[in-house]
């Protein structure tokens, strides 16, 4: 069976933090330009996972807001980790297994992690796996897991919902996996942000700026997005991934867990409110983001929910590895998306304003085909 990869030799984390069920593809020329490469996707020559985007790399404007945006959002950010692990071991007890899906989950569950080391006393196991829309989660790595663990203690953990895509392809993908005659997996996803109404466990429903959205790599271990390739992922193999060791010099990946983790112990009364608020609400997902995506997708003429990315992390996300076409937002000015108002500028996307959108931002992809 094939072992886990760990930091420094992958990945700029230490080794107790996250072990990473993946394939190093470090050497493998996988990236192609932007817009070469959502051709290609958009006309269905081939699937998103197969290659890589150039890492943008922003310039230094964009990076002295990322510090500041950073030093902002902490106390908030700490308090919604509290929140969501706490509910977590409120409801599923100590006895878990925390699984990142790669890469936006992972930072969130080394937080996580963090948390109940720091408050509780826990040293929980932590590994990241890949998930791929319209694939399904890496079938290799839960066999692993189901190996090593009780599979029915494993808490699977995201950055953020933004529709509800990948909610919906960890339920299905978990369902096809156990009926296939694997082990069953409990498939309620713990997020930081749930704008989208679709999960039940969450450190808060708020569309807010959570600042490891905010770059790629370099705030997620110098690990780059999963790669999902016949060509290189044969069976009984993790799905791949690489290792950006030449970013090493504009890496801020452990500096973001430190500063979120150094307000650990200011917000702890804090997350205990977030958490009584919660257990005292009506979390019963109403899939509401999905809903409002539909309507904009109609509103603009848009093709497929695919090109509508809603949310602070799903809009970055949008401007800094795919090819954008607009950016609407609530309020012009709302600080939590100063970023994605200087990456839009930055690339030349136009900014509209839409007073009554269902999140803060929703960014649209531009359709080429």
């Amino acid at each position: 069976m094939n072992e886990p990869l760990v930091g420094p030799e992958f990945g700029s984390y230490a080794p107790g933090e996250v072990k990473w069920l993946l394939k190093d593809l470090s050497h493998v020329d996988l990236e192609a330009d932007v817009s070469v490469r959502e051709k290609r996707i958009q006309s269905g020559e081939a699937h998103y996972a197969e290659s890589l985007p150039i890492e943008y790399q922003p310039d230094q404007a964009y990076r002295d807001l990322f510090e500041t945006v950073l030093a902002e959002s902490a106390p908030r950010l700490a308090r919604a980790v509290g929140t969501v692990m706490d509910l977590v071991l409120a409801e599923r007890g100590s006895d878990i297994t925390l699984v990142s899906l790669a890469r936006a989950g992972t930072p969130i569950g080394i937080l996580m992690r963090r948390w109940a080391q720091q408050t509780r006393g826990l040293t929980l196991p932590h590994y990241a796996v890949s998930i791929v829309r319209g694939k399904g989660i890496d079938s290799v790595a839960l066999d692993y897991l189901a190996h090593h663990h009780d599979s029915e203690n494993v808490v699977f953990v995201d950055g953020w919902t933004g529709k509800g895509a990948i909610a919906r392809e960890l339920d299905t993908a978990l369902t096809e996996y156990h009926e296939a005659g694997g082990a069953k997996f409990d498939s309620d996803l713990a997020v930081l942000a749930d704008p989208g109404h679709c999960v039940r466990t969450y450190g808060t429903r708020d569309d807010f700026l959570i600042a490891s959205a905010c770059l790629n790599s370099t705030v997620s271990g110098l690990v780059s997005r999963t790669v999902l390739n016949d060509t290189l992922i044969g069976p009984g193999d993790f799905h791949g991934a690489k290792f950006y060791a030449d970013l090493a010099d504009v890496d801020v990946s452990n500096r973001l867990l430190d500063v979120v983790s150094a307000e650990f112990d200011s917000v702890r009364g804090d997350a205990a409110d977030s958490l009584a608020a919660v257990l005292d609400s009506d979390r019963t997902p109403t899939w509401a983001g999905w809903e409002s995506v539909e309507k904009v997708q109609a509103e603009y003429g848009i093709s497929t929910v695919n090109f509508v990315k809603p949310g602070v992390g799903e809009t970055t996300r949008v401007l800094l590895r795919r090819l954008p076409w607009k950016v609407l937002v609530r309020e012009l000015d709302a600080p939590e998306h100063a970023h994605i108002r200087l990456l839009a500028q930055a690339r030349g996307v136009p900014v509209e304003v839409v007073p009554d959108l269902a999140y803060s931002c929703v960014g649209l992809i531009k359709d080429i085909t």
